[in-house]
């Protein structure tokens, strides 16, 4: 659990991708395929990797089965962890089955997910609805899910601690011409409980020190509530290939904001498919975070966890496919090859690497880079 944060988010995009519905396509049940694929994160002093099945089958006309399982690995320890604890080394589990029902242009998806690590069991459902409009050309989407966490840690058998997680969606896709698809989504997320990794630590000042400062453990608030809105489009340029941009603004109860902006191009070349994107995000600590208080029990909440902190990060990637088309009589209708690789780079403008020689408060400020390699196959059937 110690240092999934935006390893495990990135890595995860395209899971979600897989399993829930798409918007854009709602009113279709999805296609009867496999995936197999494996995953590489590498940044920070993590590694994570793993594979990843999942497999759909309609049943009828109108029901279509899911069911994903995914491995990640993580060895390694991030600078957190680095200034408090030694390298480890721990696997995750995470099995996912759904459904997709539709009914005249309706479409109702359902999902229950179960992860699970030695210190950390996570549950969720996922309920989702969409419906199309005016000729099929909007299509609106409602989506809910709720979670369940059982936080526990390495090595204290007595810790146990509990979170739950509301999350409301909506979304709104619209074609605006023959050329033009925008969309516009928002959502509310609501979490309860402990919110806070249980291995962190805040540092404070303290003369009697060799290093100059001590660390303690993180106080956070047992409640959070936050919204995101994103508007997207994508554009079909003549000779086949798109341009696509979404743009995304943040906000939480703990003072954070962000802002996320994306920009991509897709180009077909015969059986081949090319993309290309940049992605930046920023974002503005919470009012709890400080890289160094004065003394412990300093405030009510105090954190210095970096993903809290105000930090910057862009993000550059490349993505290639090919695919094969077999006969429509055949077991196997077509198959897909795709490669992706991203890299990513992080720069903190108020977390400082504590592991450097140097004067207290005054320490570098921390950046770093990340690599994420993803290569998996598809077949339609």
């Amino acid at each position: 659990m110690l240092d999934f944060l935006k390893a495990k988010f990135v890595c995860s995009l395209v899971f979600f991708a897989l399993i829930l519905p798409v918007v854009a396509n709602a009113a279709v049940l999805p296609q009867e395929r496999a995936d197999v694929m494996y995953h590489k994160y590498s940044g920070d002093g993590v590694s994570i990797d793993g594979p990843s099945i999942l497999l759909r089958k309609q049943v009828g006309e109108q029901v279509s089965l899911s069911a994903n399982y995914y491995v990640d690995t993580v060895s390694g320890a991030s600078i957190d962890v680095r200034a408090t604890a030694s390298p480890y080394q721990e696997e995750r589990k995470e099995t996912t089955l759904g459904g997709d029902f539709l009914h005249d242009k309706t479409l109702l998806s359902v999902s229950y997910t179960n992860s699970s690590e030695n210190d950390f069991e996570a549950n969720s459902v996922y309920v989702g609805l969409s419906q199309d409009f005016f000729g099929d050309l909007s299509t609106v989407s409602l989506s809910w899910s709720k979670g369940w966490d059982e936080v526990g840690r390495r090595g204290d058998d007595n810790f146990q601690e509990e979170a739950d997680r509301q999350k409301f969606g909506f979304g709104f896709t619209q074609i605006m011409t023959k050329n033009l698809i925008m969309g516009f989504s928002a959502e509310h997320i609501s979490d309860e409980g402990f919110l806070n990794n249980p291995y962190r630590s805040i540092r404070f000042a303290d003369s009697t020190s060799e290093r100059g400062f001590r660390f303690s453990s993180e106080q956070y608030p047992n409640t959070r509530s936050s919204n995101a809105y994103s508007l997207n489009a994508n554009y079909y340029l003549p000779y086949r290939a798109a341009l696509y941009a979404d743009a995304r603004i943040y906000d939480d109860s703990w003072g954070i904001k962000a802002h996320n902006y994306k920009l991509g191009y897709i180009h077909p070349v015969n059986a081949w498919v090319f993309d290309v994107f940049v992605r930046h995000y920023s974002q503005e600590k919470a009012d709890f975070y400080q890289d160094l208080f004065s003394r412990p029990n300093e405030f009510n909440f105090m954190a210095r966890d970096k993903e809290l902190s105000t930090y910057t990060g862009i993000t550059a990637g490349l993505h290639l496919a090919y695919e094969w088309q077999f006969s429509q009589t055949a077991t196997f209708k077509k198959s897909s090859l795709h490669a992706e690789f991203d890299y990513m780079r992080f720069d903190y403008d108020n977390f400082r690497d504590v592991t450097a020689d140097a004067a207290v408060g005054q320490e570098p400020l921390f950046s770093f880079s990340a690599n994420v390699i993803k290569i998996y196959a598809s077949v339609w059937y």
